[in-house]
């Protein structure tokens, strides 16, 4: 790697990674951001159709928008930001169901009610716990909390779920939210195609050992997934134990899309939205006409999701095929052809889509958060106490690491690049 000296080392290229390396770059540090993959964003994701349609197949919400720093961001940028209301606040798309609709809406409210009181000196419990026992929702609200959480709900913990905060404001970028990340990387000083495999720290410098060579710097931000940090257990030298702890503590659910072509879409509302089933678990949601565009927007989380991965693009294509034609009926299958997908769980970058904490596990965000030495620090959406799950999370996640470095390699010194700093 030329060039192979920095003040700072960003790992990760997504939204936690790009946060930092810009506030860094704007305090004057000389900070190289380091990513595995060939492009920026990470989980943030946006390839184009044959149709010429951005298309998500990472984070497509700017939720909390009314809060959310993307939306200035995406705007400063000359994106157009929709504020049409999402579908999960429609009725549904199939017929004969508004009645149904209503019910579920009221169900989820008062289960998210119950698991909201939890208290905070209380023992933490499963959510799952929550539910009314017998209730005929029971079923669909744990599939809603697979496209939310990427986990059911006897996996994820109901204090996690009481700490996020959202304020209830959903927007989406016109042209991908994946763009607007990958943008707000551009002229950074970025190592892509690189992949790091050790951060040895015995020294007082840090040696980022990478597949390019070494890079020595005074500090890193450490932006990697949850899972691939419990996973890894090798990666610093010595060892981080608690690092690895706290981060099996907040596995990644797995919440996939995948993205059909629809003809005669005009007889669908524009993001209006249907369930494959509502007496199970295991079964998808479809956003017909998202943003107004012929195309189905069908979602698989947790469990099913990790089971359809195993058969790659055409699993997810028959079992969607299958639940829409159970819905409108057989000719429903010869309107619909894949147009995108992308299944985060095998890809062994990520190794999932966002995180979840396991019951009893909430704290471990702040332990996963938590700087080591001054000089190793962490961010990402896992690191995140009430903005999880999210890109925006990511981002304020990555700031706050960044002024963290910024703070512990005060006072001024010579860079690396052999210019004043800080």
């Amino acid at each position: 790697m030329s060039n192979s000296d920095a003040d700072v080392v960003i790992i990760g290229g997504g939204a936690a990674g790009i946060a930092a390396a810009r506030r860094l770059r704007a305090e004057g540090v000389d900070a190289l951001l380091v990513e595995a993959r060939t492009r920026l964003g990470g989980r943030a994701w946006t390839v184009v159709d044959e149709g010429g349609f951005p298309l998500d197949l990472g984070c497509g919400w700017l939720h909390s928008a009314d809060q959310n720093p993307w939306v200035a961001i995406a705007e400063a940028q000359g994106r157009k930001v929709d504020h049409m209301r999402p579908p999960w606040e429609r009725p549904y798309a199939h017929s004969g169901s508004r009645e149904d609709s209503a019910a579920l809406m009221l169900a989820m409210r008062r289960f998210r009610e119950r698991a909201g009181a939890i208290e905070e000196n209380e023992p933490d419990r499963a959510a799952a716990e929550y539910l009314e026992p017998g209730d005929r929702w029971n079923p669909m609200i744990d599939a809603v909390s697979t496209w939310y959480s990427g986990a059911e709900l006897d996996r994820v913990s109901a204090r996690d779920l009481e700490r996020y905060v959202d304020t209830g404001v959903n927007w989406r970028v016109v042209e991908g939210y994946g763009n607007v990340v990958t943008t707000h990387g551009a002229e950074l000083r970025v190592e892509l195609g690189c992949k790091v495999e050790r951060i040895d720290h015995r020294s007082r410098e840090l040696r980022v050992e990478t597949s390019r060579g070494a890079v020595t710097a005074q500090a890193v931000v450490v932006t990697l997934p949850s899972r691939w940090l419990a996973e890894e257990e090798d990666f610093f030298l010595p060892a981080l134990p608690e690092k690895t702890r706290a981060a099996s503590g907040l596995p990644l659910g797995l919440a996939d899309k995948l993205f059909l072509a629809l003809s005669g879409s005009e007889e669908f509302e524009p993001d209006s939205r249907a369930f494959g089933a509502i007496d199970r678990t295991a079964t998808g949601a479809y956003q017909f006409r998202s943003l107004g565009r012929p195309l189905i927007e069908c979602y698989f989380g947790g469990r099913l999701a990790a089971q359809l991965e195993t058969g790659g693009e055409a699993a997810f294509l028959d079992f969607a095929v299958a639940e829409l034609v159970g819905l409108f009926g057989a000719d429903f299958a010869r309107r619909v052809a894949p147009l995108g997908s992308h299944s985060w769980g095998v890809d062994p970058l990520s190794r999932g889509s966002y995180s979840y904490a396991l019951p009893g596990r909430a704290d471990d965000r702040a332990a996963l958060a938590a700087p080591v030495d001054d000089r190793i620090f962490f961010a990402g959406e896992a690191c995140s106490r009430t903005d999880f799950s999210t890109a925006h999370g990511a981002f304020r996640t990555g700031i706050a690491a960044a002024e963290q470095a910024i703070e512990a390699l005060r006072p001024a010194r010579v860079g690396a690049a052999g210019r004043r700093v800080l």
